[in-house]
């Protein structure tokens, strides 16, 4: 008989049930949403680590293309498009 699966949440989880809930099943990371359990993603946990990373990463980048988007847009329109969209 297979042991039944110890779903974690995130200590930063609200009562609200829309939570994302973790397992691990062997050398694999399952993942769902506390309001669909039903669905279930599987992967592994070097995958998990690197998809992690990437968000703690993406949001930098971001927010630094978005300062430089205003910045640009506020020289462009500063004088010297004529007016013109490209």
């Amino acid at each position: 008989m297979t042991a039944p699966l110890i779903w974690q949440k995130s200590t930063y989880s609200n009562e609200g049930g829309e939570c994302l809930e973790l397992a691990a099943h062997g050398g694999a990371v399952l993942l769902r949403e506390s309001d669909n359990p039903a669905v279930v993603l599987t992967t592994t946990r070097k995958d998990l680590a690197r998809f992690l990373q990437f968000l703690m990463v993406v949001p930098a980048a971001h927010a630094r293309a978005v300062a430089a988007g205003h910045a640009a847009a506020g020289h462009a329109n500063s004088g010297g498009s004529g007016g013109r969209r490209v």
